[in-house]
């Protein structure tokens, strides 16, 4: 035997080994937002059902900051064994094609193990507004340059990047007001202080159906059961702009595949729960619980898209 065989034969077991005493202490994930955050909250929901199915608790930690990075660089650094997990947003997909550290990219010091929620932004306008749909938003702003203003999370944000795909596409001139907090725009969008926005519909559900806000499209491949009357960014004009909201599980690389294969079973299985299932539909958004391979192709196809629109914007990191 090669000593390239005896190493693959030695690694082999050694994950056998691995698999089947695992899990034999707590589980942790770490979410890279505040405690009470949706990602939070999701994060909670499905470790309360792998510790009752494994037997281990699981321990959600959150170590929000650097648009996602410290909770990646912190997964990434950990024994590869199955204990620490990592609950990626879209930020870190969007920091990897804006301004990636090899410390802790997807897909490759981090390995996918399955997407849980995927949840399109909705555009919204202030009442103020003289448009009833994107074609006229479009129109206003061409017949007025720069008059128009959209709320963006800041540099690299989703909101941002969409906001600056809309104007590029329409080829029209809207002033980017940027925030420091995820739908801290919304008090004034309300008040109209900022006219656009790009949120997710749980946040303005309620403010479009009193006629606090008006929404013109939803920024994914079909309407929303909340908001049936909304069109989406293709009916409405905007084909091919598409701006979702999504998470998933994720471990070290070097994790063994047994395990993996464990894990990848559990979370599936919480991400499917009946309560997990009811409280993700009820916000406007859906499970996806795909294989590692499928959110591997899934994270490099937004890294494309975003790469793209980063580039065509001329977006550039802080």
């Amino acid at each position: 035997m090669t000593k390239q065989l005896l190493a693959f034969a030695l690694a082999a077991l050694s994950g056998l080994a691995a698999a089947q005493s695992f899990p034999s202490k707590p589980i942790r994930i770490l979410v890279p937002s505040p405690p009470g955050s949706s990602p939070d909250i999701r994060a909670r929901q499905i470790g309360a059902h792998i510790t009752q199915s494994l037997g281990q608790p699981v321990i959600v930690e959150n170590r929000p900051g650097a648009n996602g990075m410290i909770a990646a660089r912190e997964t990434a650094r950990a024994a590869p064994d199955g204990y620490t997990l990592f609950l990626a947003l879209i930020n870190n997909a969007i920091g990897d094609a804006l301004k990636p550290d090899p410390c802790c990219r997807l897909n490759q010091e981090l390995v996918p193990i399955s997407r849980f929620t995927m949840t399109p932004l909705v555009m919204v306008v202030n009442p103020s507004v003289p448009a009833r749909s994107a074609k006229e938003f479009i129109e206003l702003a061409k017949a007025k340059p720069g008059a128009l203003t959209y709320a963006s999370g800041g540099p690299g944000s989703i909101s941002q990047l969409v906001g600056e795909w809309v104007k590029s596409d329409a080829q029209i001139k809207v002033l980017e007001v940027p925030y420091k907090a995820v739908n801290a725009e919304i008090p004034d969008l309300l008040a109209g202080v900022v006219q656009t926005a790009y949120v997710v519909p749980q946040v303005i559900v309620a403010h479009v159906k009193s006629g606090k806000l008006r929404a013109l499209a939803v920024a994914g491949p079909s309407r929303l059961a909340l908001l049936p009357g909304v069109p989406t960014t293709a009916e409405a004009g905007l084909p091919g702009i598409e701006a979702i909201v999504w998470n998933g599980i994720f471990a070290p690389a070097g994790t063994p595949q047994p395990v993996l294969r464990i894990l990848h079973r559990e979370i599936v299985k919480a991400y499917n729960a009946p309560d997990v299932k009811k409280q993700v539909l009820d916000t406007g958004s859906e499970v996806v619980a795909d294989t590692p391979e499928e959110f591997a192709a899934f994270v490099r196809s937004e890294g494309a898209k975003w790469t793209k629109v980063i580039r065509d914007a001329s977006i550039k990191p802080e």
